[in-house]
This record gives structure tokens, sequence and C-alpha cells, in this order.
């Protein structure tokens, strides 16, 4: 089976500057959190203008009751859902800028067959547009033995995950890069 290429050979997954949630690929953004499994953490997924950026923001409260700990803002990497080859580059790079605090860029490909696994990566934030790169081999494997393909790419989040605290991260860009 031969796995699409991603469609934009400069790599860009989004600039934020498409009406509502939809990215420069034609999906949708989409937020989560850890109600799905009887968690309380809140949160909302906003469109905003900052320092001249278009910017998609996530803020929204982290709470542990109930065996809860994330909020997300997740896309899929393909309109069918299928994986993307992003083999060609050499990882993810994000404009970002939040509230000073880490937060994770979490990969899914078809070896994350549980909600809970995941390729996940941290960065960290400020009140300031920051570029940065977080190569593949920085993404490590949560809950499953197999190595990152990126290859292999379905989906990204942008996650605020497992303390309590309270979230607030936007990117007004993200895409592969290659070195």
């Amino acid at each position: 089976m031969t796995t699409p290429v991603l469609a934009d050979a400069l790599g860009l997954i989004d600039d934020c500057r498409h009406p509502g949630p939809e990215s420069a690929l034609g999906t949708t953004w989409r937020l989560a959190t850890d109600r799905v499994m009887g968690g309380v953490s809140e949160a909302r997924m906003t469109k905003r203008e900052i320092d001249g950026r278009s910017a998609l923001c996530l803020d929204g409260r982290v709470s542990l009751e109930n065996n809860g700990g994330f909020v997300q803002m997740h896309l899929d990497l393909s309109a069918d859902h299928g994986p993307v080859d992003a083999s060609a580059f050499d990882g993810i790079r994000l404009i970002v800028r939040g509230d000073g605090a880490d937060y994770n860029l979490h990969l899914k490909t078809p070896a994350t067959t549980r909600p809970w696994q995941s390729y996940r990566a941290t960065f960290p934030t400020d009140r300031r547009w920051r570029e940065q790169r977080l190569p593949f081999v920085a993404f490590e494997p949560y809950r499953l033995d197999a190595a990152l393909d990126p290859s292999q790419l379905e989906r990204l989040g942008i996650v605020a995950i497992g303390r309590a605290m309270a979230a607030d991260v936007c990117i007004a860009e993200i895409a592969f890069y290659a070195d």
C-alpha cells in the first residue's frame, strides 16, 4: 500500500489564515479534553489576531481530578484520516507563544492503536512568538514500543497534559521542516 505524500512540498500544515478551524491542509482542527474519559478539565479553541499574526489558541484548565489531566487541539493530516509520508522532512516547526509553560506536540500513526498512545515531544513557550523545531528523533513513544515512522503520520495535537495548570498556548504556523 502506498502512503500519500504530504500535499504541500514546502511542508506547510497550517498558517492559521483560513476561517474557522480549517487548516491549510483542508482538514479541521478539533478540541478534546479528558472529559471523554470522565475527567473535568475544560478548554476552548479560538482564532485570534495577536501581534499582527493570525493564531489558533488553546486555553483552559487542566485538572487531575477523576483520573483526568489533559486538554488538546488536534488535526488529522489527511482528509481520509490515512497516513501521510513526511519522511522527506526532519521534523516539525512551530511558531508559538504561550504563558511560559511547557506544552507537548503529540503525533499519531497506525502504530498508535489505543487512545492513550502517542509520540511526544515537549516545547517551551513565553509571551513572545518563537520558532520551535522538534526533530522527529525527539519524539518519544508513549505506552508503545514502536519507533516513530515519519512516513506514517496521521494526526498531530498541541497538548497541555499531566499536571494541574491553566493552559494558554497559541500557534501562528505549524509545518514540517528539512534542514
